[in-house]
C-alpha cells in the first residue's frame, strides 16, 4: 500500500490522518513543522455552525456536526449560533439564508433573541438560530483526532517538515502556510492568509448554555470560554500577511459593543488577545482534491477549516484510497479558478 504523508497537523490533517487509518490505510505519517495544533488551529475561536450562505458549505457542515455532537462535552457544547438583525436588510439577508439552509435540511428556525437571559434586543428586528450548533475546543478535539490516529498506526512526527519525508501521495494540509508547501511541490494555489484577531475578556457570569452571538450587519460576534467570553470582528482594513500582531485600538470598540449587546458584561475588561490566520481563497471555498501527481490538497478553509474538518478528513480519505467521497467534492476543485467563480461564500466571520 502507497505510503501517504499528511502536512500539517491541525484540524484538517488531524482528521484525515484519522480518517485514512479507519479506512484501513496502514502507512501514514502526519507531519507538523511544529507540534499538533500549534497553528492556526490552536488560534480559532472554536464556533461550529451550519449557518452558511451556499448549498456546498452547508453540506460540509452537516456531514461535520454529527461527529462533533458525538464526541460531545467537553469536546464540543451544542449551545446554538444566534444570529441577530437590527435592520431589514439585515433580516433578508438572514432569511434568505435561512431559506436555503432549511431546505437542505438543516433545524434553523427563526427565535424570539429575548430567549437568551441577558441579551439587550430592543434594537434587534429578527434573529434566528440553530440549535444543533455551538463551540468547541478547537485544540482538545485536535489533539483527540490524532490520539485516534496514532492508537491505529499513524507515525506522527513533530517539529519535522513533510517535504523532506519519502512518500507516494503527499497532502497539502497547512492552513495559510499551504501555498509556499505547494510551491515546493511545483504547484500553485491560490491561498494567502488573513491575520484575524480574537480578545479574551476578564471573568464575566454568563450562562454555560450561552449560545455564538452573532449581529448579522456587523459580523461582531461572542461566545463563552470557561468563566470569560471570547469577542471576535473583521477588522475594518483587511491585514493580509503572516503578521500576528494584535491591534489594541480596537478593544475599547470591541467592548462597547460587548457592553451594548450584552450588557452582563459591561465591567469587563480585555485580560488576553492574540492574532492567527485564515487561510483564504478568492471565492473563500476550500480547494480539495488532487491538484498535482500524487499531491492532493485540502485547504483554503477561510476561517472555517476546524468546523468542517470532520467531513472534510472523511471525504479527502475516501478519495485518497481511490473510494468514491460520501459526498460530492466538485465545487472544491482547483480547477475551478480557471474561470470565474459562480458560488462565492458571503459568511466569512
Amino acid at each position: 500500500m502507497a505510503r501517504i504523508v499528511v502536512a500539517g497537523a491541525g484540524a484538517i490533517g488531524a482528521s484525515i490522518a484519522y480518517h485514512l487509518a479507519l479506512r484501513g490505510a496502514r502507512d501514514v505519517v502526519l507531519a507538523d513543522v511544529g507540534e499538533v495544533a500549534s497553528g492556526a488551529t490552536s488560534k480559532a475561536m472554536g464556533g461550529v455552525r451550519q449557518q452558511f450562505s451556499t448549498a456546498a458549505e452547508v453540506r460540509l457542515a452537516q456531514a461535520s456536526i454529527r461527529f462533533f455532537a458525538e464526541l460531545g462535552p467537553p469536546y464540543f457544547e451544542q449551545v446554538g449560533y444566534l444570529f441577530l438583525a437590527t435592520t431589514d436588510a439585515g433580516l433578508a439577508a438572514l432569511e434568505e439564508r435561512r431559506g436555503l439552509q432549511h431546505e437542505l435540511g438543516v433545524p434553523v428556525e427563526r427565535v424570539d433573541p429575548a430567549r437568551v437571559a441577558g441579551l439587550e434586543v430592543d434594537d434587534v428586528v429578527g434573529a434566528v438560530a440553530c440549535w444543533d450548533d455551538g463551540c468547541a475546543d478547537p485544540s482538545a478535539v485536535t489533539r483527540e483526532l490524532v490520539r485516534r490516529a496514532v492508537e491505529r498506526g499513524v507515525d506522527l512526527r513533530e517539529h519535522a517538515d513533510a517535504l523532506d519525508v519519502e512518500g507516494d501521495v503527499f497532502v497539502i494540509a497547512c492552513g495559510p502556510h499551504s501555498q509556499e508547501v505547494a510551491a515546493a511541490r511545483g504547484v500553485e494555489l491560490p491561498v494567502r492568509p488573513l491575520c484575524r484577531q480574537l480578545l479574551l475578556t476578564s471573568p464575566v457570569d454568563a450562562p454555560a448554555d450561552l449560545p455564538m452571538v452573532v449581529e448579522a450587519e456587523t459580523g461582531f460576534h461572542f461566545r463563552r470560554r470557561g468563566d470569560r467570553l471570547v469577542l471576535a470582528m473583521s477588522d475594518a482594513t483587511p491585514r493580509w500577511s503572516f503578521e500576528e500582531t494584535v491591534d489594541e485600538s480596537v478593544f475599547g470598540d470591541r467592548l462597547e459593543r460587548l457592553a451594548h449587546r450584552y450588557p452582563v458584561a459591561a465591567s469587563a475588561t480585555i485580560a488576553d488577545a492574540w492574532a492567527g490566520h485564515y487561510d483564504m481563497t478568492p471565492d473563500a471555498h476550500p480547494i480539495i482534491g488532487w491538484v498535482a501527481d500524487g499531491v492532493y490538497a485540502a485547504c483554503g478553509f477561510s476561517g472555517h477549516g476546524f468546523m468542517q474538518s470532520p467531513a472534510v478528513g472523511e471525504a479527502a480519505a475516501a478519495e485518497l484510497l481511490g473510494e468514491s467521497p460520501p459526498f460530492e467534492l466538485a465545487p472544491y476543485r482547483l480547477e475551478r479558478f480557471a474561470g470565474e467563480a459562480t458560488f462565492p461564500e458571503t459568511l466569512v466571520l
